[in-house]
């Protein structure tokens, strides 16, 4: 019990230094590009977006490299239902209505399908081979290249100037993520080892809400303003970017293995809520009603961990 307390306690330690990296590395980040003329869409799909899925990222990279692979899997799947069934879910609660100020068929929701569905024919046989992983990054440089076209880059006039203390934050925080990122998945070995379930569980669960909560900090924070259109779409980009770049990279660090309930469970769960979500945004508005659905669909996902877990 000492054990599963000190490992518990260095897992949430180690999840909010990550968190608190990835937002001081994104914020430095965002201030950088800003200030060499990238505008501030540009930043918003590519720096975002990606450093939203930092934490997946970094924890997935170190699984491979402690040898427990079929945490990245997982972890990405975990994210991406727990970004639409309880992001999502609990936005539309809150707001009553998502109204969104943009059709999402004509960018994000065809992506964000195209990249489920790869996602599944690609590991369907239980392996992500490298040349699936190259195929990924493609993937999501169609995404970037769709999505900046077009874009113009602002005056110098109009441009901030950035810090010395933004590249201080740019190197220290990407320093401390992949620090922190070390110490949760060894959190989670020894975890997984005391309470004799698969770390996959634990990377569905823990590691899905944790790594989740920029999105949800993000998201909530943007309904209470009004903008709950920038939820959806901080979503969307954040579950593209983790099916393509955290499935991808981890691989060219090692074999990825993936587990069987995985292919027959999670996977098609994650999979119908993609679906379900296009489905609800198709008349440019997500209900309350619709959000209450969402999470029902996570509590009976969680509800199937636990029991899996053996707990």
């Amino acid at each position: 019990m000492d054990i599963l307390l000190l490992q518990g306690g260095i897992f949430t330690v180690s999840i909010a230094a990550l968190l608190w990296a990835s937002d001081k590395f994104v914020e430095a980040a965002e201030n950088i590009g800003l200030s060499l003329g990238i505008s501030p869409f540009i930043i918003g799909v590519t720096i975002v977006s990606f450093g939203t899925s930092l934490p997946e990222l970094a924890t997935s990279i170190v699984a491979v490299l402690d040898g427990t692979p079929e945490i990245v899997i997982g972890n990405v799947v975990g994210s991406n239902i727990t970004n639409i069934a309880l992001v999502l879910g609990l936005t539309a609660v809150v707001v009553k209505n998502i109204d969104l100020e943009y059709n999402l068929w004509h960018v994000d929701i065809s992506f964000l399908w195209g990249s489920a569905f790869l996602l599944y024919f690609a590991v369907m046989d239980g392996n992500l081979s490298m040349y699936e992983a190259f195929l990924f990054i493609g993937g999501v440089a169609i995404f970037l290249a769709y999505s900046l076209k077009g874009q113009d880059r602002p005056d110098k006039k109009d441009r901030p100037s950035a810090s010395w203390k933004d590249y201080i934050f740019l190197i220290g925080g990407g320093a401390i993520v992949s620090i922190s990122a070390s110490f949760v998945i060894s959190a989670i070995t020894e975890i997984s080892v005391t309470l004799n379930v698969a770390p996959t569980v634990i990377a569905l669960s823990a590691v899905a809400i944790g790594t989740s909560l920029p999105e949800v900090t993000v998201s909530l924070a943007a309904a209470r303003k009004g903008k709950a259109s920038i939820a959806v779409g901080n979503v969307l980009g954040s579950n593209i970017f983790n099916t393509f770049i955290v499935m991808a990279i981890p691989r060219f660090f090692g074999k990825l293995s993936i587990p069987d309930d995985i292919i027959t469970i999670y996977l098609p769960l994650m999979i119908a809520m993609t679906i379900l979500l296009g489905v609800m945004s198709n008349n440019r508005k997500i209900t309350r009603w619709e959000g209450l659905v969402l999470i029902l669909f996570y509590l009976w996902y969680f509800g199937v961990i636990v029991e899996n877990s053996g707990a």
